[in-house]
């Protein structure tokens, strides 16, 4: 059985490597938010 688990892992480690799941642009701000908006728009005023 210890046999399985390593095939396993390495399986699992060769598409981490080829099509990982983490994904750093779903989790990157866009731009600024509405608080951002709002402070400006009452900084001019």
């Amino acid at each position: 059985m210890r046999i399985w688990v390593h095939i396993v892992k390495y399986i699992v480690a060769v598409r981490e490597f080829f099509a990982p799941s983490y994904r750093p642009e779903r989790h990157y701000m866009r731009g600024p938010g509405p608080a951002s908006a709002r402070a400006r728009e009452t900084s001019y005023r």
